[in-house]
C-alpha cells in the first residue's frame, strides 16, 4: 500500500499545475482503500483538528455514498468550490441522516476541521441546515459516531450456529474452473435482445468505463462466472459464500430486505431448496456491467435467479444464472460448472488491485476528468 501511494505522489508531482485536482483525487483513492475497516482513521492525514473553520453557502453537489458522504459548496461571495466531508453512509443513517437531509441548492452553514495544506476541504462537526435546524455529526477526529457502551444481547440466547438438514450438503470448497468459459459474450440468447434504452446505453459504453479497471468491486453477476474457488458455509439462518474475495450471505429464513437497503455489488440474496436444486434470488444490486464486453445492468431493476444442481455423485454441480433486467426484452442466461477438487489450496492474500496504470492511461488520453463529470 505504501509503495502504491509513493508511486502515485511521484506521478502527481510531475503534473504540478494540476496539483489541487490530483490531491483531491488521491484522498478519494485512499479513502476507498481504507474504507472497509479504517475509513475514519484517514482523518488525520486529510484534516488538521487544530485549524477550525466555518463556511456558509450553496450546495452544488451531493454524493451520499461510501467511503464518505461528501457535499460540494460554493461559499457566499466567492467562486470557490469547497468539499464538505463526513462519515460513511452506515454511520450517517444511524445518526438519522439521509440522502435528502442536504440537497443541491440548499444554503447551509458548516463548521469543522479544515483540510491540510490549504486544500479547500472541511470535515463537518456541526451544520445548520436549510430549514434552520442544527445537526452535529462530529468529525472523524472523534469516536462519538462509532462507539457505544450498550450491549444489546440476551445472556439466555444461543448465539452459535445450528446447521440444517438440507437435501444436499453443498458446504465446503468448490473449484469454479470446471467447465469454465470467459465472461465475455457468454450470455444467451444471441443476438442480445436489447430494449431501445439498453441498446442506447450499450452503444454509449466505452472500454474505459469498465468499473473493474479502477478496482471498483465487480460483484454480481460477473463474479458468478470467474474461475476461482467457491466456499460455502452453513451459518444456520443463511449460507455464507466466499468467491473471488467477495463475501455473500444467502438468507434461508425467507426474510425480506431491510427497508431503505442501499444497492451493493453483491445485492440482497434469499435462497431455498427445491428438491435437490438450490435456488437463489438476488435484488438490490448496483448498476454495472453484466460481462467484460460492456453489456449494461440497470441495478435498480435487476433481478438474478441462480440454480445450483448437484450431480448424483455429489462431485460436480451445474450453476445457472438467469438475469432479468429492464435493458433487455427477455431474460439472459449464464451457465457455469463447479467441482470438488482434492488439490484446492485455501490460502489468504493475493496480488491486490492497483488502479494507477489505469488512471495514467486516462490522463494520457485526456479522459481523466470524465470520471467525475459522468
Amino acid at each position: 500500500m505504501t509503495r502504491g501511494i509513493a508511486t502515485l505522489w511521484v506521478f502527481i508531482e510531475m503534473k504540478e499545475k494540476h496539483f489541487f485536482r490530483w490531491s483531491m483525487f488521491v484522498f478519494s483513492i485512499l479513502g476507498c482503500s481504507f474504507y472497509s475497516a479504517h475509513a475514519h482513521h484517514s482523518f488525520a492525514f486529510e484534516f488538521d483538528a487544530t485549524q477550525q473553520g466555518s463556511l456558509t453557502g450553496e450546495i452544488t453537489e451531493v454524493r451520499f455514498v461510501n467511503p464518505h458522504v461528501v457535499y460540494r459548496m460554493r461559499p457566499d461571495g466567492t467562486e470557490e468550490n469547497w468539499q464538505l466531508q463526513t462519515h460513511n453512509v452506515g454511520v450517517m443513517l444511524r445518526l438519522g441522516w439521509t440522502a435528502e437531509t442536504i440537497q443541491v441548492g440548499d444554503r447551509i452553514e458548516a463548521s469543522g476541521s479544515l483540510g491540510r495544506g490549504g486544500v479547500r476541504k472541511l470535515s463537518i462537526d456541526s451544520v445548520i441546515l436549510a430549514d434552520g435546524s442544527r445537526r452535529d455529526p462530529k468529525g472523524g477526529e472523534l469516536a462519538d459516531a462509532y462507539t457505544t457502551n450498550e450491549v444489546n444481547a440476551d445472556p439466555n440466547t444461543f448465539y452459535g450456529v445450528t446447521t440444517n438438514a438440507h437435501p444436499v450438503d453443498i458446504t465446503g470448497a468448490w473449484s469454479n474452473r470446471y467447465k469454465f468459459q470467459l465472461t465475455v459474450d457468454d450470455l444467451e440468447p444471441k443476438p442480445t435482445p436489447f430494449t431501445d434504452e439498453g441498446r442506447a446505453k450499450h452503444e454509449a459504453t466505452e472500454n474505459w468505463h469498465d468499473p473493474s479497471k479502477r478496482c471498483k468491486p465487480g460483484g454480481l453477476p460477473r463474479t458468478f462466472g470467474t474461475p476461482t474457488t467457491l466456499e460455502v458455509f452453513d451459518a444456520g439462518s443463511y449460507y455464507l459464500m466466499i468467491n473471488s474475495g467477495y463475501v455473500r450471505r444467502i438468507w434461508l429464513d425467507g426474510r425480506e430486505p431491510p427497508k431503505g437497503l442501499f444497492p451493493s455489488p453483491m445485492g440482497f440474496s434469499r435462497g431455498e431448496w427445491d428438491g435437490e436444486v438450490f435456488v437463489i434470488e438476488t435484488t438490490h444490486l448496483e448498476p454495472g456491467w453484466l460481462d467484460g464486453s460492456g453489456l449494461p445492468m440497470s441495478g435498480e431493476g435487476t433481478r438474478l435467479v441462480e440454480t445450483y444442481a448437484i450431480s448424483e455423485d455429489r462431485l460436480t454441480m451445474e450453476r445457472k444464472m438467469t438475469i432479468y433486467d429492464p435493458y433487455y426484452t427477455e431474460p439472459l442466461v449464464r451457465i457455469r460448472g463447479s467441482s470438488r477438487d482434492d488439490n484446492i489450496e485455501l490460502i489468504e492474500g493475493g496480488s491486490g488491485c492497483d488502479p494507477v496504470s489505469f488512471y495514467h492511461d486516462l490522463w494520457d488520453q485526456g479522459l481523466l476528468e470524465s470520471l467525475w463529470k459522468g
